[in-house]
């Protein structure tokens, strides 16, 4: 089992955290579920309901979009990060490729962390305004006439 301290510093690499203070992270490593994965065990199906983020801590996790490969994510990478944000249907599946761990981040419990620690929820909301400023200026640059 991973120690709270451990937790933290996986969480400093995820980029939804990345304006999360150590001590912020620390609540959030207290919400963490440690969960493994046999080889081919599925995580989470296109079109289920979403209620919870994971952190790939090790193996491989292979993301499809009907027959269609999106990505592997590996070690540090993030999974179903909208899923703390909405409860809208997963829109990939995602499965393990090999033993994996992973931290799950449950919506509810995120939910009522946010409601006692209101620098988390600025912390978040900034690097997300980051990303979408980031995103905006991709379109931007993508369809700008005359490129």
């Amino acid at each position: 089992m991973l120690t709270v301290i451990e937790k933290v510093l996986l969480l400093q690499d995820a980029d939804i955290f990345k304006d999360t203070t150590t001590e912020n992270l620390s609540h959030i490593a207290a919400i963490t579920e440690e969960t493994e994965f046999s080889a081919n065990e599925i995580i989470y199906r296109e079109g289920e309901a979403s209620d919870s983020m994971y952190l790939v801590v090790e193996g491989a996790i292979r993301l499809d979009r009907g027959n269609q490969q999106v990505m592997i994510a590996n070690a540090k990478d993030v999974i179903g990060t909208w899923a703390l944000f909405d409860d809208e249907p997963r829109v990939v599946t995602a499965t393990a490729l090999e033993d994996s761990m992973l931290l799950r981040i449950d919506r509810d419990e995120f939910y009522d962390l946010l409601a006692d620690h209101t620098q988390i929820t600025q912390g978040v909301l900034k690097t997300l305004s980051k990303r979408l400023k980031g995103l905006l200026g991709r379109v931007r640059t993508e369809f700008t006439p005359g490129r």
